[in-house]
Order: C-alpha cells, then structure tokens, then sequence
C-alpha cells in the first residue's frame, strides 16, 4: 500500500482525516508517519489541540495494524478497545506521528487468535513529535475482530 493509496482511504471512511488535514508519508508494514499542520488543528492557545493531537495518534496507530493486515492480506476489522495519551509538552506548530504494528511474538499470537474466528487484543504505540522533539505518546489497546 502506497501513503497515497492510505491517505485516500482514510480521507473517504475518516473523513476528521481530512478535516484534519493529515498527509501520510509512509505506510509499510514496518509502520507509518503522518504529518499535520498546525494551522486546521489549533486551540485558542495557538498550540495543537488535545482532541486532533489524540486523533492523529490513534490514526496512525490504526493504520499500522491495517498497513500489516493488509500486506499480509487478513481480513478482520480493527476497532480502538481503550487508550492513554501523555501529553508531553504543548505542540507549537506542525507535528508527525509514527507508529508501528506490534513485535512479531505479539503479532503471531494474535494472528493465530484471529485465524480461530476470535478477536485478537494487540497493543501499539503512537509517537508525536514537533520540531524533532517528542511531544506526546499514546498507548493504545486495538481489537482485531474476525469477519463473518
């Protein structure tokens, strides 16, 4: 999948994607970058909004587990079960988020739940940074849900 091929998906079934103006560049199965501007996610602060920075931190953490099942071509749904965002310091201007899907031992595990027919919990990280500094990381718990 190609960051634009990703970038146009999430802009039609994520349309906040597009609200928020996030731009995807990379998407592998190693994991995803996303840039977002400063300018369409601003608070009354001048600084990122807590809601967008969160948003696009569990975009980009469900886009790894969706960039991994669709190389391996698996089929299941990806739905966010819970999440923690640490907010580091306040996010100044333009921003990046990267994700990657979970280490091999945790992927395996949870790809043999999900070949059962059952959901599968994984747990993956978001990391934002801005001016090549981390501002914030979320810990978020993802469910891969087999399909009908």
């Amino acid at each position: 999948m190609t960051p634009n091929e990703l970038e146009t998906y999430l802009q039609q079934r994520i349309p906040l994607s597009r609200a928020m103006a996030v731009e995807v560049r990379s998407a592998t199965p190693d994991g995803v970058e996303f840039f977002a501007p400063l300018a369409p996610n601003i608070n009354h602060r001048d600084t990122v909004f807590g809601g967008s920075a969160s948003a696009v931190a569990i975009l980009a953490a469900w886009s790894a587990l969706y960039v991994k099942m669709r190389a391996e071509m698996r089929a299941g749904r990806i739905v966010i079960r819970r999440n923690k965002m640490s907010y580091e310091r306040p996010i100044t201007g333009d921003f990046t988020a990267r994700s990657t899907p979970p280490e091999a031992a945790a992927w395996a595990k949870a790809i043999a739940t999900l070949g059962k027919g059952r959901p599968a919990r994984v747990h993956v990280t978001a990391t934002l940074e801005c001016l090549s500094e981390r501002v914030g990381v979320l810990e978020g718990e993802f469910v891969l849900m087999p399909v009908a």
